[in-house]
């Protein structure tokens, strides 16, 4: 049996296998055709802003959004070629993330130094988003899924 590991020893393997990249250089990234994921649940996205350019694509669903043999991904995201850039909230389950989307085949997966907060305080650009976010929730989850819903009455 291995020896049980922690999630710190964990984020340090992940952190030691990307190039992390501080608040302004994502920025300058995304302006140059990089793809920034915003990993952070909704009411994370409501209550706090969101980066403008930025993609909402929940943790939960990454990793079978991100694959194209998963049968649930999205053609907008997954071309390996291009720069995927991963924010959460402070920096910790985007670097994990990003070690895995390597593993799927991203050669320049990485995160923001810092997350959401991190770029919060370097003072970059934020919006606000309301009830409308186009992002994989709520029935836009269900429509990605292939469900439909029908109202009996």
């Amino acid at each position: 049996m291995s020896e049980r590991q922690t999630v710190g020893g964990l984020l340090a393997v992940a952190r030691a296998r990307i190039k992390r990249l501080e608040p302004e250089a994502a920025q300058a990234a995304l302006k140059a055709g990089a793809l920034l994921i915003d990993t952070r649940c909704t009411e994370l996205r409501l209550e706090s802003g969101v980066i403008p350019g930025s993609v909402h694509v929940p943790l939960s669903v990454l990793y079978w959004r991100m694959d194209p043999t998963s049968g649930h991904d999205d053609p907008a995201l997954t071309n390996p070629d291009r720069q995927v850039i991963l924010v959460c909230a402070h920096g910790y389950s985007s670097s994990l993330a990003a070690a895995t989307l390597l593993d799927l085949g991203y050669p320049r997966a990485t995160d923001v130094v810092g997350g959401f907060e991190g770029w919060l305080q370097a003072g970059l650009p934020t919006t606000v988003i309301g009830d409308s976010d186009p992002g994989i929730t709520g029935l836009n989850l269900i429509r990605s899924a292939g469900w439909s819903i029908s109202h009996d009455e």
